[in-house]
């Protein structure tokens, strides 16, 4: 028997246009075998990362938007956070120019700033928003990017936003100087949130670098899954990337996990050979995850300043 988190729906999807989007949306969720959602307190999770570079490095807006229609459709109590790496989730979303567009839909939009410490099965001590703690359904919004650090961010990557504030930052400082136990880290986080559904913006992508100056790449795809590490693999098969270069998926390889063999899933709409696509471009050499000290102190001052201004 298959397992609902070893099943991944992929469909092409060439617009971020909500007639277009939305039937897009309704059929990977519903071949996912989304749980029933009314009354259920549901937590959009996109990539809120910066608003001062246009859509790209973060969630489109219109897909946020489509999602949060869909969930409120379903009579779900929609909530909408993310700790980004400057400002705020919701100054973010206003700089996309939607803030008030999902408030007037009902939607309520947390900056992520109440903080509940859990410990890791590796013993490291994390923040974690107590919202994302909090909520029945948690839904991972990941737009499909390259990454410098991490040659790629989708789906596994998009939980590290759960944690709140400086604690991103001070985890490369303080980890960041072993590239493996970081990544190991990382992987660790979805094993101590709430259910999860990943709704994937692959529409348009980031590529040649990441997360913040890559280049758009058409996509055209949207998917759903109820295993981070499951998507993740599937996208990975889509872009052509070699997942054995993904510290990320390395490491739940090395684990066992039968989310890293493509074999293993279960794909009810598209294989990811048929929506193969060429041309993406992924980082050749990888930054040091860790954050020279003169960098660390000049953001941690640049986010306290934003945040004195939200």
């Amino acid at each position: 028997m298959i397992s609902r988190g070893q099943t991944v729906a992929l469909t092409r999807c060439g617009a971020y246009d909500r007639d277009i989007l939305l039937p897009c949306l309704d059929k990977v969720l519903r071949a996912t075998a989304v749980p029933e959602c009314r009354s259920l307190r549901v937590l959009l999770k996109p990539n809120l990362l910066t608003g001062r570079k246009g859509n790209l490095p973060c969630t489109e807006a219109a897909f946020i938007l489509a999602v949060a229609r869909w969930f409120l459709d379903q009579g779900a109590r929609v909530s909408l956070g993310d700790s980004p790496a400057f400002g705020s989730a919701s100054g973010i979303l206003a700089q996309l120019g939607i803030l008030e567009k999902l408030r007037s839909l009902g939607v309520r939009v947390t900056d992520f700033r109440t903080v509940r410490e859990i410990v890791l099965p590796s013993g490291v001590r994390a923040g974690i928003a107590a919202e994302a703690l909090g909520c029945d359904l948690l839904v991972n919004m990941p737009r499909v990017k390259a990454h410098a650090q991490m040659r790629m961010t989708m789906a596994l990557k998009n939980c590290f936003g759960c944690l709140v504030g400086m604690r991103k930052p001070w985890w490369h400082m303080r980890h960041g100087g072993d590239p493996h136990l970081f990544a190991r880290l990382l992987t660790e986080l979805p094993g101590i949130l709430p259910d999860q559904i990943v709704l994937v913006d692959g529409i348009t992508a980031m590529h040649t670098t990441g997360p913040i100056g890559g280049e758009p790449f058409p996509l055209r795809l949207v998917g759903a899954g109820r295993d981070p590490v499951a998507v993740d693999t599937a996208l990975l098969a889509v872009i052509g990337v070699d997942p054995r270069a993904v510290p990320l998926w390395q490491i739940c390889h090395q684990q066992g996990l039968v989310a890293t063999e493509l074999a293993a899933l279960h794909f009810p709409l598209r294989h990811p050979h048929e929506l193969r696509v060429t041309g993406f471009v992924a980082p050749e050499q990888l930054n040091p995850v860790r954050f020279n000290l003169f960098r660390f102190m000049k953001n941690t001052l640049k986010r306290i300043l934003l945040r004195n201004s939200s």
